[in-house]
């Protein structure tokens, strides 16, 4: 008799120490559960931002191609402006190049009149 109600003991103490072990089973695969979730949505920032700088980059690459454009766009409107300032600056040479010979045409026909 004594020896069997030791052995239920025995037991009872065995399957006490199998429900702590599987509590701290439990509590160990939570932990872990925790810590891989709070590793994933880590690693998702660090996806999110990694695409949103790409993405920014790639806007900022656009912007600079279209700067490069305007440009280009603007050196060629400075040149052709050139080219019409010195056609300008012929044509008023040669105006003022006419304007002193109707003088001198006004002075001599004022002297043949007289």
């Amino acid at each position: 008799g004594v020896g069997c109600g030791r052995g239920k003991m025995a037991a009872g103490g065995a399957a006490d120490a199998q429900a702590r072990f599987g509590h701290s089973v439990k509590g160990l695969l939570t932990e872990k559960v925790t810590s891989c979730g709070t590793d994933v949505i880590a690693l998702t920032k660090q996806v999110l931002k990694g695409s949103r700088s790409a993405e920014l980059l790639g806007q900022a690459a656009r912007n600079m191609v279209m700067q490069e454009d305007a440009i280009l766009h603007s050196e060629d409107s400075l040149r052709k402006m050139a080219i019409i300032t010195t056609h300008l600056q012929y044509q008023q040479e040669a105006i003022q190049k006419n304007v002193e010979r109707s003088s001198n045409l006004q002075d001599q026909l004022s002297h043949l009149l007289k």
